[in-house]
């Protein structure tokens, strides 16, 4: 059984944005980037326990052909993705998104 999913709002914004900077590299680049994080949020949605705790209570999916990773936590009745980030990029960034804020709250089905 898979938990719902919700995704902090800096998270949709990182997720949108590097699906359109993929797409200006190649054209459909930005569907395979989609797909891959999407196969990582489901991932994250039907076996939470199976990845590792990095931070705290966060947990982390690494994205398959894209320098990616989607950091998450596994709630009980829910998935909050916290962070589709870079791995290039300075992790404090998405660290402070670890305090339960009001900025959660995009639902995906």
């Amino acid at each position: 059984m898979s938990l719902p999913v919700t995704f902090h709002r800096a998270a949709s914004a990182e997720f949108i944005e590097a699906s359109a900077w993929y797409e200006t590299k190649r054209v459909g680049l930005a569907l395979d980037f989609m797909t891959e994080i999407d196969r990582c949020v489901s991932l994250a949605s039907e076996h939470p326990l199976q990845f590792a705790v990095v931070r705290e209570d966060i947990r982390r999916v690494v994205a398959n052909h894209f320098p990616y990773s989607v950091y998450f936590r596994a709630e009980e009745s829910r998935i909050v993705v916290l962070a589709v980030f870079h791995g290039n990029r300075d992790p404090s960034i998405w660290q402070t998104r670890t305090i339960r804020t009001a900025g959660e709250g995009s639902d995906r089905a």
